[in-house]
């Protein structure tokens, strides 16, 4: 079945204070590293969704050929962008299954994509969830079927209130990893950044 990606980079970076998507990232920006690796996962399509100083940030950021979807809401919070997001997949995409990537987490794996996939094709379960440790993560697998779920969101709480309501849709897969870090504060910037070396 084809899947689909999602980014959500609406946000308005406020504990930053400027634009977390353009932070310097390496050789590229923070929102163009994150696109660049979820154009290496086995998915069909890329899709990003903007917020925030959208103009300035299609200015600035090399997207490849991603779809992008603009999130009019986005000072609601990360409900408005899965809402939108899903909408415009629902109308434009031709994917059964949708991986929600955020897009102020850098260090998402291959390997953790890859095993959430495998895992997913035979739990026969809407819903696929990396589980770090002691407590779910991202990215998140999600069939078709959900997508109008997800488009009733609403508030700053992603996807994992419904997930914990409907626990029969959950198929768990566990990594003995910490959770992947979003890029929140100055010392995440500093913390994670990638180091050039010599």
């Amino acid at each position: 079945m084809p899947i689909a990606a999602i980014v959500l980079a609406a946000g308005g970076s406020q504990r930053l204070g400027r634009p977390k998507q353009l932070e310097p990232w390496g050789d590229r920006n923070l929102l163009e590293h994150v696109v660049a690796t979820t154009f290496t996962f086995p998915v069909d399509e890329v899709w990003v969704v903007l917020g925030h100083d959208s103009e300035r940030i299609l200015e600035e950021t090399d997207l490849r050929d991603a779809g992008v979807i603009e999130n009019l809401e986005w000072e609601e919070g990360i409900a408005s962008s899965i809402r939108v997001g899903f909408d415009a997949l629902t109308r434009l995409s031709r994917c059964d299954r949708a991986l929600i990537v955020i897009g102020d987490q850098p260090d998402i794996s291959r390997e953790v994509v890859d095993a959430l996939l495998m895992s997913h094709e035979s739990a026969h379960k809407p819903v696929t969830v990396p589980k770090y440790r002691y407590s779910w993560g991202n990215p998140v697998l999600v069939d078709r079927s959900l997508w109008p779920r997800l488009m009733s969101l609403d508030g700053d709480e992603g996807a994992q209130r419904l997930w914990r309501a409907h626990p029969e849709w959950v198929n768990e897969v566990w990594f003995s990893d910490v959770p992947p870090r979003d890029v929140d504060t100055e010392s995440d910037v500093v913390e994670l950044r990638p180091r050039h070396t010599a």
